[in-house]
């Protein structure tokens, strides 16, 4: 990760970035991301399409929010495939940071996040489930600035 700074003001023109629901997920998705282990992340077509937000596209940034909704770092997106779930590959999941060593690992994990509760809920859906079909948003991403605190003008 740069040590680049982030000034607070240019936050707040950026979208936010939330990796999971808050809680402990993603309390280890943001310190995965933190320490480099996370560069990749995958979200579903119809997850876009209902919360009614562009797919994203090399170059677009923004601001990673922790479980407490406090900016943490700002990525930038370097890579962006719409894939079948079915066609997922190992090195996408790896680079997860999650610990993934197959993609059937990394596909489990998923399922039981998008077919969570919570997720059929955010979906307004409760039968909501996916298959080898389910059009999947491989995203790449690097950190390019952390956030903290601005330095005390003395």
């Amino acid at each position: 990760m740069t040590s680049d700074f982030v000034p607070p003001a240019d936050l707040a023109t950026m979208p936010k970035a939330e990796f999971g629901f808050p809680g402990p997920l993603r309390d280890r998705l943001v310190a995965a991301i933190l320490d480099g282990s996370k560069t990749s992340t995958t979200g579903l077509v119809v997850d876009y399409a209902h919360e009614g937000e562009a797919l994203p596209e090399v170059g677009d940034r923004a601001v990673v929010v922790d479980s407490d909704d406090r900016p943490v770092a700002v990525i930038e997106v370097t890579g962006v495939r719409v894939v079948p779930l079915g066609r997922t590959d190992l090195a996408h999941a790896m680079d997860e940071g999650e610990g993934y060593t197959s993609v059937a690992q990394w596909r489990a994990g998923h399922e039981r996040f998008w077919h969570s509760a919570e997720m059929r809920a955010a979906l307004d859906d409760p039968g909501f489930t996916v298959d080898d079909a389910t059009p999947a948003v491989l995203e790449r991403f690097r950190v390019v600035g952390e956030v903290r605190a601005e330095p005390n003008a003395s």
